[in-house]
């Protein structure tokens, strides 16, 4: 029967990350590491009006330089120069500017097939073998690690297996790991949208009493957009020609980038603040959105689960135990907690806080963002959670 250290459940960008930020362990260390994903990667960058993205932070960027795959990410990142923030109807609102906090960019946009495909071309195969496709059915633990059984009923055992298999993981169920879940009653409408000016890199994020509405730059002077709403009316919104559909985000958004002039696929997300109650066992590690999934309001939910696998890499890298060491795994998750916490409270709480309707909630926000404007301390601590800085210590490269 195959055997290996580490086998990671999902070959998407956080486990794809995990395998990339483990790799040079595992030369040091003799250890071999299985991606088992189900869909196999596309073969070339393809672009397309109608890619989804991701928002990176300054922090994430960090730790993709250090992992020596960041140049290669840049080549298609938009950066965010600019993040303006308000409150529609309202004279409340901050900027955040990347030159005031001493950084080429606050954060980056980048297509996920882009992503993707640079982690997975960055992975070394003397290291890092593949499984794909393939789909793990069942896990079993054993006294010295997993057993996994995949769809072909073929069996491998591993020291340590990480989950990573996405927010509707299967297999932390069948684990019996519950999860809780803050239901926001309300559903992310994503689509790309382009207007007849120039973007010039700045990301605009406001809300109003129906709901946070972002948008965020992209290249080709495109703009990914997040458009909060009710269910049935996301699903109205979706549903409506594209002029009408364009209208009514003007009348919503008004006139900062000019006139909107198209609009690609519209796709609806319901959403919900999600946390594993359990994210380690012994041989056993549950990242990404298995572990936690955030309201994308603060844009922090890949941002955070890459802060989790920069710690777990740190974690097994400062252990003289096997990958599935127990101890070594309450270490990373004591390690990363804090943040962990810090991130989804501080999701959930600016999530809840502007999504309530009332004249006297509109007036205390109003009034918030005013201050982060006058104030440069108050403006600097809200850009460095932006950045994701400001929950955890700068990244250090595992050894």
């Amino acid at each position: 029967m195959t055997r290996s250290d580490i086998a990671i459940i999902g070959g998407g960008l956080v486990g794809a990350s995990l395998a990339l930020a483990l790799q040079p362990l595992a030369r040091e260390k003799g250890w071999s590491i299985l991606l088992i994903e189900p869909f196999a990667p596309g073969k070339g960058y393809q672009p397309s009006y109608d890619a989804r993205s991701s928002a990176l932070s300054y922090g994430t960027r960090l730790i993709y330089e250090q992992l020596g795959v960041w140049p290669e990410i840049e080549r298609h990142a938009e950066p965010i120069r600019r993040i303006h923030v308000s409150d529609r109807g309202r004279f409340g609102a901050t900027r955040l500017d990347a030159t005031e906090e001493g950084v080429p960019a606050l954060g980056y946009v980048v297509e996920n097939a882009w992503l993707g495909q640079c982690l997975w071309a960055a992975l070394d195969p003397a290291v890092v073998s593949w499984r794909c496709p393939a789909e793990v059915v069942a896990l079993q633990a054993k006294p010295d690690g997993y057993q996994l059984t995949l769809a072909d009923e073929t069996q491998l055992d591993c020291s340590l297996a990480v989950l990573a298999d996405g927010g509707r993981s299967g297999l932390r169920d069948q684990l019996g790991i519950e999860v809780s879940v803050r239901h926001y009653d309300q559903t992310a409408l994503i689509a790309n949208v382009s207007f007849d000016q120039p973007h010039h890199g700045q990301a605009f994020e406001r809300f109003t009493d129906d709901g946070p509405l972002a948008l965020l730059p992209l290249a080709d002077n495109r703009c990914a957009l997040v458009w909060t709403r009710t269910p049935a009316d996301a699903q109205r919104l979706r549903e409506l020609p594209d002029a009408a559909f364009l209208a009514e985000l003007q009348r919503r958004f008004g006139y900062r980038l000019g006139s909107l002039t198209q609009v690609g696929a519209r796709s609806l997300y319901p959403l919900s603040l999600s946390q594993a109650r359990e994210q380690v066992r012994r041989h056993l590690v549950v990242l990404g959105n298995a572990a936690h999934s955030l309201h994308p309001i603060a844009g922090q939910g890949f941002n955070l689960s890459l802060r989790d696998v920069h710690a777990l890499a740190l974690a097994l890298g400062a252990s003289d135990h096997a990958p599935g060491d127990l101890s070594t795994l309450h270490g990373y998750l004591a390690a990363q907690q804090r943040d962990q916490q810090w991130t989804t409270g501080f999701s959930d709480q600016v999530t809840r806080l502007f999504s309530q309707p009332g004249q006297w909630v509109a007036h205390g926000r109003n009034l918030g963002l005013i201050g982060l404007d006058l104030l440069p301390p108050a403006r600097q601590w809200f850009a460095r959670q932006a950045m994701g800085l400001g929950s955890s210590r700068a990244p250090v490269t595992p050894r």
